[in-house]
């Protein structure tokens, strides 16, 4: 996770100051970034300590993940899964392990760290 050694730029990131108090393999936070002219959603969760983010589109087809609004880890609390397809992906890498789109990947978003604050960018 790269640490700004400058101030970050808050008209081309987003701050999201809820990922630090996410839990291991709980529930994640929704968020969108601008493509183009329109907003597309995206999401972080944390796994093993650290925090990932990525468009919240599944690799099949792009469907929304999350099966309740912040839910996007399977029952085991060990995978991320699609609640329409049951792909199964990689919490720290995005590839699908399981399901229609095995192999393939979840599209990562960058996250910055700045004085203990996480942020996004704003755009794709």
């Amino acid at each position: 996770m790269p640490k700004s050694n400058h101030p970050i730029d808050l008209t081309t990131w987003q701050a999201l100051p809820a990922i630090a108090a996410l839990n291991d393999g709980g529930e994640g936070i929704r968020f969108d970034m601008k493509q183009g002219e329109r907003y597309v959603p995206a999401f972080a969760v944390k796994f093993d300590g650290k925090p990932y983010a990525y468009l919240n589109q599944c690799a099949h087809i792009a469907m929304e993940m999350d099966w309740q609004p912040g839910q996007f880890f399977d029952f085991d609390q060990r995978f991320i899964m699609c609640a329409t397809h049951a792909a199964l992906y990689e919490p720290s890498t995005g590839v699908c392990v399981d399901g229609p789109c095995a192999g393939k990947k979840l599209i990562p978003v960058a996250l910055r760290l700045d004085n203990g604050i996480y942020y996004a960018p704003q755009r794709i």
